[in-house]
C-alpha cells in the first residue's frame, strides 16, 4: 500500500481538558469513500480535525497522503479539505466569487488566476452566474455547496466533511450526495444520517475514543441501527 495514496494513524492518542478523548487509534485508509459514525462524546470530530492538523496529537504518529499533519490546517489546504457542518461558520467573503478565490490566493496564486480559476469551478459545477451573488442571498443547500467549490478549487487530496447535511432538505441532500459520488478526492464523511453513508465503502464505528467496528456498511450499520434502537428503549 502506497503511503501516498492512504491516510495512517499508528496509536494515536488525544487529550483534551485533560480527557483522553482517542485512545491508542491504529488504522489505514485507503478506500475512496469513508464513513465515521458514533454516538455523541465518540471521538468523531476530534479524529477528523487531526487529519487536517486543526488538532495535534498528543502522542502517536499520522501519515495523510505521505504527509504529516502536524504542519498545520493553513500547509495540510493543499491536500486536505475540510467542511464543517454549518456553512456560516467557514464563509468568510460577501460574494461567490470572493469565496471561491481566498484558498488559491493563499496558496499562491495571483488575484486575476484565482478569479479565472474560481470562475472556472462555477462554470464546471453549471453556476457561472452564483460569481458576483452575495453569499447571505443563498440558501443553505447553495452555501453549503460554495464551502464545497471553495475547497474543491483547491485539489486537495482528501475532502472531510463533519455533519455537513444535518441543516439540509432531503433533496438538496442527495443532490450534494451526488455531487460527492463523482469527486476524484478520497472522502472522509461524519454523519448521523446513516442512510447518507450506505453506499459508502467503509465505517469506522468509534465509542470512548476507540473503534468499535470497522467494516462495510453492510456489516456496521445494522449493528448501529441495533444499538441505537436499544439505547432508546
Amino acid at each position: 500500500m502506497h503511503l501516498d495514496n492512504i491516510i495512517r494513524f499508528d496509536k494515536v492518542n488525544l487529550l483534551r481538558s485533560q480527557t483522553k478523548v482517542l485512545n491508542d487509534l491504529s488504522f489505514s485508509l485507503s478506500e475512496k469513500r469513508v464513513g465515521i459514525i458514533g454516538h455523541n462524546g465518540s471521538g468523531k470530530s476530534s479524529l477528523v480535525r487531526l487529519i487536517n492538523g486543526l488538532l495535534q496529537p498528543n502522542s502517536g504518529n499520522i501519515l495523510v497522503h505521505g504527509k504529516n499533519p502536524s504542519a498545520g490546517p493553513q500547509k495540510m489546504s493543499a491536500d486536505v479539505g475540510f467542511i464543517f457542518q454549518n456553512p456560516d461558520h467557514q464563509i468568510i467573503f460577501p460574494t461567490v466569487e470572493e469565496e471561491l478565490s481566498f484558498g488559491l490566493i493563499n496558496q499562491g496564486y495571483s488575484k486575476q488566476q484565482a478569479q479565472e480559476k474560481a470562475l472556472g469551478i462555477l462554470v464546471e459545477h453549471q453556476r457561472s452566474d452564483w460569481a458576483p451573488k452575495a453569499i447571505h442571498s443563498l440558501s443553505d443547500g447553495q452555501k453549503q455547496l460554495v464551502c464545497i467549490l471553495a475547497v474543491l478549487v483547491m485539489e486537495p487530496k482528501v475532502l472531510i466533511l463533519d455533519e455537513p447535511f444535518s441543516a439540509l432538505d432531503l433533496i438538496t441532500r442527495y443532490q450534494l450526495l451526488n455531487l460527492l459520488d463523482t469527486l476524484p478526492q478520497q472522502v472522509v464523511m461524519i454523519s448521523h444520517e446513516l442512510e447518507t453513508l450506505e453506499n459508502f465503502d467503509r465505517i469506522l464505528w468509534l465509542e470512548g475514543g476507540k473503534i468499535f467496528q470497522d467494516g462495510t456498511p453492510a456489516e456496521v450499520l445494522p449493528e448501529y441501527y441495533a444499538s441505537a434502537r436499544k439505547f432508546r428503549s
